[in-house]
């Protein structure tokens, strides 16, 4: 592999976020020509390190023949592939690829890969605090902490737990996981797959793609579309599926007396649902991706027990904010798919006043609807343009309110809950029209409530 990369001395990076700066950093110290180009404005920090490496790069533009003189382009995958640099690039056969695939040149270290429409952070993230507690060197990459790239570069570790979006998988080619966990496939970014749910269902099986059978690959059994899919795909992986109840070649399942049940080739233990530290089914099923993970990877039954029990949760996915004269404020900024808010639905017990809006991406808001019937007093739509979700719900809930700012949307939660109940950020869309990131909505969201006298 390292011939054939030394052919390709002249790299290109799109895009000057944590991959793209991971992956110059990592051209560099291979002794390759490396320029990166934004066309936005790069972050403070990024121009800062960029500098410090002197690393050449250009913002604010993209400068066609420099971009079009590269052996191989890395391309950041908030970019799309209509994108005319990439179309020109195309045009000119230059090979484009991801960050992860590019790092995963440079390593033999074991890859944990985890995708799906919904979950995928929470289970990664309990990876790897299942991994460190078992003692195993394991670090973040991906869609979390430092890019892999950096880290293969300059802090190499024994394992790495990759979260990956399609977007990632779309641009990965000899890349292989040591274990594949597949949480789920329902419609999101439809908006990037011309709106067929198929061609973001193939980008999603990309996760599977070179495994061997020494590797294995983790699935939820009961998923209709991966059940689906995998009757027209072949894998030499071991399969190891979970489910919410026992099914036939289950590996974790909860048994008649509420008991999660992982049952591996090589590890057979239980502990009892009531004692994981994530509430919700959904949490349950990322538990089981996880547990399995780490039987895979050797992690010992008591470890295991402790790391479910105690992992603290993640940020802006049902997370407690505030209890506010008896009402109890939750920030699910991540749901930004109509599948994420329906599990965070599943998961309230008291009546519900609901804030949904945002970057609409094909939205069917049919999957929630009976959760909202049952559960839902009052829906908040936040968004510039709340439209579609006024019209969809209109003649199911009593109370809605268009709103076209975080404050609006909050002062009316405020009037419309009372002790007992519970306001759910739980958006079903994107942030961008009116936030930069679901991270900002959500930060924003908590100091908003929080203000709240």
């Amino acid at each position: 592999m390292d011939n054939k990369v030394s052919k390709r001395r002249r790299i290109v990076v799109l895009g000057a976020g944590e991959s793209g700066y991971g992956a110059a950093v990592l051209a560099k110290d291979k002794g390759m020509e490396v320029f990166l180009s934004d066309s936005g404005t790069i972050a403070t920090k990024y121009r800062e390190c960029l500098e410090a490496e002197s690393i050449p790069f250009e913002e604010g533009q993209h400068t066609m023949e420099r971009i079009l003189s590269a052996d191989e382009i890395v391309k950041s995958p908030g970019i799309p592939s209509e994108a005319p640099i990439v179309v020109a690039a195309e045009a000119k056969n230059i090979p484009i690829i991801s960050e992860i695939e590019f790092a995963g040149r440079y390593t033999t270290s074991k890859m944990v890969c985890i995708t799906g429409s919904n979950g995928k952070t929470t289970t990664t993230m309990l990876i790897h605090h299942i991994l460190q507690r078992g003692g195993i060197d394991a670090s973040l990459a991906g869609n979390i902490g430092k890019s892999l790239a950096y880290q293969v570069a300059r802090d190499p570790h024994e394992v790495y737990v990759v979260e990956l979006s399609s977007f990632q998988l779309d641009n990965m080619y000899d890349f292989k996981a040591n274990i594949a966990v597949l949480l789920n496939i329902t419609p999101d970014h439809l908006d990037r797959y011309g709106y067929m749910m198929q061609n973001y269902v193939n980008a999603k099986f990309r996760i599977l793609q070179n495994m061997t059978p020494t590797d294995t690959f983790i699935f939820w059994k009961d998923d209709p579309v991966i059940s689906a899919q995998l009757r027209h795909i072949n894998t030499e992986a071991r399969m190891l599926p979970f489910s919410e109840h026992y099914e036939e070649g289950s590996e974790a399942y909860i048994n008649a007396e509420n008991k999660l049940i992982f049952n591996t080739p090589g590890t057979s233990m239980s502990m009892p649902r009531a004692d994981l530290a994530l509430n919700g089914l959904h949490n349950v099923f990322n538990s089981m991706a996880a547990g399995l993970s780490a039987c895979v990877c050797e992690v010992s039954k008591e470890a295991i027990r402790v790391a479910l029990s105690d992992f603290s949760g993640v940020e802006h996915r049902l997370e407690f904010v505030a209890d506010i004269d008896g009402v109890r404020w939750i920030n699910d900024s991540k749901a930004t798919n109509v599948n994420s808010c329906y599990y965070a639905l599943e998961a309230m017990t008291t009546p519900t006043v609901l804030i949904l809006g945002g970057k609409d991406k094909g939205n069917d808001y049919s999957e929630i609807l009976p959760l909202v019937k049952e559960k839902v007093k009052a829906i908040v739509a936040m968004g510039k343009d709340n439209t579609k979700i006024v019209e969809f719900f209109s003649s199911h809930v009593a109370t809605i309110a268009d709103t076209h700012s975080l404050e609006d949307a909050v002062a009316a939660c405020h009037n419309l809950s009372k002790a007992g109940d519970t306001v759910l950020l739980s958006p079903c869309c994107a942030s961008f029209d009116l936030f930069s990131s679901y991270e900002d909505r959500g930060r924003k969201y908590k100091e908003a409530v929080k203000a709240i006298k």
